[in-house]
């Protein structure tokens, strides 16, 4: 889905958008998303995916990522809990998943077969499978 090429640039290249250094006194989190926009997408962890994609950033190029390790650990775990990159992809707005081609069915054939998911996740996945 995402080449090897386009894994080894980072958002900034990949968009060709630089975006200014955060001001100064800028939270954690606004610090963090600005350094892994620097950083290859292909060398992204579960968890700079899970904060990138929950920030609404680098969709078009991480989601197809995220996808891929979802259909082989639908569970893949960030920093938060177990499933936390699932949420995090599923809850995206319709409008997101326009761009990456594919990675909707892709992901959509890969949650309609997950059984025993916690509830709120369960939900979570009813709602995008309904979209």
């Amino acid at each position: 889905m995402t080449g090897t090429a386009e894994r080894e640039r980072c958002l900034e290249e990949l968009e060709r958008d630089r975006w200014p250094a955060p001001p100064a006194g800028a939270s954690r989190l606004a610090v963090t998303v600005h350094a892994l926009r620097r950083r290859p997408v292909g060398e992204l962890s579960v968890e700079d995916l899970r904060l990138m994609i929950g920030q609404n950033v680098g969709l078009a190029h991480l989601l197809p990522i995220a996808v891929e390790i979802l259909r082989d650990d639908p569970m893949a775990q960030g920093d938060l809990y177990e499933g936390d990159l699932l949420s995090a992809v599923l809850t995206r707005k319709p409008a997101a998943w326009n761009e990456p081609p594919g990675a909707r069915r892709e992901l959509g054939v890969a949650v309609s077969g997950l059984t025993g998911l916690p509830p709120g996740l369960a939900q979570e996945a009813e709602r995008f499978l309904a979209r």
